[in-house]
């Protein structure tokens, strides 16, 4: 081994410790300076965030500024998927974000597409002094002049410009790549034809050199521009991986035609065509990716697509069309068969069939009468219909989808975590190997030993391809969240997504989940003194100040009758049992018959009766008038129409289902037998559902739990996955991972379909990601010279590099063609449910 052998492994061994000081060592904080009781920091974006790592304080309103001084797709966003917290962030213009910090740590914030990375450390309020109360420098920040948030069809059309204008860039730059960089390649591959296959003048090293400078400088600006400047930030990514090895490249090309004779003989080897090959194919592949990756938007364009633009409202008496954004609470609209109905409203009069399909996922349109309600973007079918705007704007249903598929779409999976940890180290390592293959190949490699240990360093960046890894999960996340949202599935977060596939358990709430949740009075049988109206009359009376379901029943079967319902003296309602009440001078105990044998009133005469009704699948309530038993009335609850096949289905998918009640053990294990579940937790207190949830998990169950009333609430929130239905109360709907806007259990199967369905995309993702890495960059680096004498050549490195990010691009939008299938009809079964009672809490 010479002494230049010896200095360049030496100098290798150094170069490769001061990047990895470089890229790992502590990073300093920048402190954001209070004024007027808010954090404020300026964060600049261009190849990466400047400052990138940010300190603040917990509990303090906080306000970065992100000036992002570029295009691309990107940074188009940045993300805080601790934080739950996104915002777009359009080209050359300054975007504040706004939040206050919850607790103290470290979360990090990145680009869309987990390119570039930043670090928000929150430190505890009152522990850190170095948050001085100033005002910004007039050159360090600049308020925003506009403080509203943009709406979803601003941000849209604003990425849609943006994109437009990038595609149009990288047309403009690979046309001119092409055109330059095929008369040098052309000169480079015939040439071993013979001298009368290529003119001479193509072979001249001047005029390759003329040709290939435009494509260096030009057609790979954008390359250049974001890996030096990722490397100045200390966050190298693709592109700083490209500009080293074409810099490389051209910069020994440059220096073997500016000094040939300087330099021996074997080693004067230009690599022009190689440079103008790999910026061309890298600009062809971000070219088709920016086609493919614009596809994965679809769902917001078309939820975008089915608002109405104008709406016929009554003014002064006359009808005036004016624009949707015009509209405001409290408008009378007129909306005519056939079109959109244009915000969420109020019947006022009128009936006619509504399609809802485009919001819910169902097909059949739904009747609706006056005191219905409609919703925004659905279309009026066959009727005339006078309705009043009750949300608009913003507020609308149509407005709350767009705005969760954004904050789903921007979120990050648990799996991601994976392709996290490896992007933090992959580029500096990738450096590494090329460094030290540059050094191994001049050591041991066969003459001549400078270009090839430069041709196969050459290789290793330019093959490697961290931009797959970065696009595996986000793209697969936009398509599944978008794909859910048009079939009626609002998903929260990638986290719900990623969870529903491994769910095991699915608890279904009966009341309003299995059932339609409208309850009527079916039975009155008395068994004391007074007639069957009187009873009926002090049951209504009873439950009037009551808002359970049972109560509007019994209530609406009293009005029904036409009997008079008196006005109660006093009433309470006792959780989980009934109520009492006073009404005209009589006591009156309406419930389980737990209620009344504490209250001393013997049930033996309606245990019989009770028996009988609970075995028909209603559910009986025990009536006692002045601490005497009086009769038992019944109200049943209709099974919803698709509630048994959608169970049969769950049972398909391996899942076991389980249903939660309140009701007595008998006419929940009747509602079970009915719609095939095999399992039923009874007389379950509303506060007492979440602790059999955690009970099902301490078996080492993955739960679902499906719900929609606001008792339900703690039990969605404590599953591993919530699912509201979204007919539900809005308090369900807030603490459930997952909404389903129709309120069918068909939406709980489809959300579990296509959670599988995403995942095994992702999957498949993170496999072309990590198995072409794992390949190429060994490849490129020369370990199968020894054996067969292979090398890799740089251009097929870059033209595998841009296959690579294409096929997982293109593998995300394969789910685009997901399909929702229908039910199957339930098969025919008798099923004799386990009936278990409420554990002790």
């Amino acid at each position: 081994m010479t002494n230049v052998d010896i200095a360049v492994l030496a100098g290798a061994a150094l170069v490769v410790a001061g990047l990895a000081w470089y890229f790992f060592a502590p990073r300093r904080a920048h402190a954001a300076a209070v004024s007027d009781g808010v954090q404020r920091v300026h964060v600049t974006i261009r190849g990466g965030y400047s400052p990138n790592v940010v300190q603040v304080r917990q509990g303090i309103p906080v306000e970065i500024e992100f000036d992002r001084q570029e295009t691309g797709d990107c940074s188009s966003r940045v993300v805080f998927p601790d934080l739950h917290l996104s915002a777009s962030l359009p080209a050359h213009r300054r975007t504040s974000v706004r939040f206050t910090p919850p607790r103290a740590g470290s979360f990090g914030f990145s680009c869309s597409m987990n390119m570039i990375y930043g670090t928000l450390i929150v430190t505890p309020s009152g522990q850190d002094t170095q948050f001085p109360e100033q005002p910004y420098a007039a050159t360090d920040y600049v308020p925003t002049e506009a403080t509203e948030e943009p709406t979803a069809a601003d941000t849209e059309a604003a990425q849609a410009e943006e994109r437009r204008a990038d595609i149009a860039d990288l047309t403009r730059r690979v046309m001119i790549g092409a055109l330059l960089t095929a008369p040098v390649l052309y000169a480079v591959m015939a040439q071993p034809l013979g001298a009368h296959w290529v003119p001479a003048v193509l072979l001249n090293r001047w005029l390759q050199l003329a040709f290939i400078t435009p494509v260096m400088c030009y057609v790979g600006w954008p390359i250049h521009r974001s890996g030096w400047l990722a490397l100045v930030h200390r966050s190298p990514d693709m592109n700083s991986l490209i500009t080293l090895g074409t810099s490389a490249a051209y910069g020994y090309s440059l220096l073997v035609t500016v000094a040939a004779t300087a330099l021996p003989p074997e080693v004067r080897d230009v690599y022009f065509e190689a440079v103008g090959v790999i910026l061309t194919l890298i600009m062809v592949g971000r070219l088709l990716e920016a086609r493919a990756k614009a596809g994965t938007g679809e769902a917001i364009r078309a939820l975008l697509g089915l608002q109405a633009r104008t709406a016929r409202v009554v003014r002064g008496g006359s009808e005036t069309e004016i624009p949707i954004d015009q509209v405001v609470v409290g408008d009378e609209i007129v909306i005519r068969p056939g079109e959109k109905i244009p915000v969420d409203a109020t019947v006022i009069s009128g009936q006619s069939a509504v399609d809802e399909s485009m919001v819910t996922g169902e097909s059949m349109p739904v009747t609706k009468h006056g005191g219905d309600t409609v919703i925004g973007a659905t279309v009026n079918t066959t009727g005339s219909l006078r309705v009043r705007a009750v949300k608009v704007g913003a507020d609308t249903m149509l407005a709350q989808i767009i705005r969760m598929v954004q904050q789903a779409q921007a979120s990050r999976a648990p799996i991601q975590r994976l392709a996290d940890a490896i992007s933090g180290y992959f580029v500096p390592v990738v450096i590494a190997i090329g460094i030290t293959t540059f050094a191994v190949w001049f050591v041991a490699g066969p003459a001549p030993a400078l270009t090839q240990a430069l041709v196969s360093a050459v290789a290793v960046l330019i093959i490697a391809c961290p931009c797959a890894l970065g696009l595996a999960t986000p793209l697969s996340i936009m398509v599944g969240t978008g794909k859910g949202a048009r079939a009626g599935i609002l998903i929260r977060s990638a986290e719900a997504l990623e969870t529903a596939h491994r769910l095991d358990t699915i608890v279904l709430d009966k009341t309003g989940t299995i059932t339609a949740g409208k309850p009527a009075l079916t039975d009155v049988q008395v068994t004391g003194t007074l007639a069957e109206r009187e009873l009926v009359s002090l049951v209504a009376a009873a439950e009037s100040d009551s808002e359970h379901p049972v109560a509007t029943a019994i209530i609406g079967g009293a009005r029904d009758r036409g009997i008079h319902i008196p006005a109660a003296e006093s009433f309470t309602s006792i959780t989980g049992k009934g109520v009492r009440a006073t009404v005209s001078g009589r006591a009156l105990l309406v419930g389980t018959a737990a209620l009344l044998a504490e209250n001393g009133v013997t049930t033996d005469e309606l245990e019989p009766i009770s028996t009988e009704l609970a075995a028909a699948g209603k559910t009986p309530l025990h009536v006692a008038v002045d601490g005497q038993p009086a009769g038992v009335l019944a109200v049943a609850d209709t099974v919803k129409d698709d509630s048994a096949a959608a169970i049969a289905a769950m049972r398909k998918l391996g899942l076991q289902v389980v249903m939660i009640t309140g009701d007595d053990a008998r006419t929940a294990a009747a509602i079970a037998s009915q719609v095939g579940v095999s399992r039923v937790l009874a007389e379950v207190l509303p506060e007492h559902k979440a602790g059999e949830i955690r009970r099902l998990q301490a078996g080492g169950r993955r739960v679902g739990m499906v719900g929609d009333g606001i008792n339900d609430a703690p039990a969605l929130a404590q599953a591993d996955v919530g699912l509201a239905i979204g007919t539900g109360t809005d308090v369900a709907i807030e603490a459930a991972d997952i909404t389903l806007i129709s309120g069918s259990l068909a939406g709980v199967v489809t959300a579990i379909r296509l959670s599988h369905a995403t995942m095994r995309n992702i999957q498949q993702n993170l496999f072309f990601a990590l198995i072409y890495n794992a390949i190429g960059i060994p490849l490129a680096a020369g370990v199968l010279y020894p054996l067969l004498g292979l090398r890799l050549s740089p251009m097929i490195a870059a033209a595998a590099m841009a296959l690579s990010s294409l096929s997982v691009v293109g593998n995300a939008n394969r789910l685009r063609r997901y399909r929702v299938e229908p039910l199957a009809p339930a098969p025919p079964q008798i099923i004799e449910p386990q009936v278990e009672t409420a554990a002790a809490p």
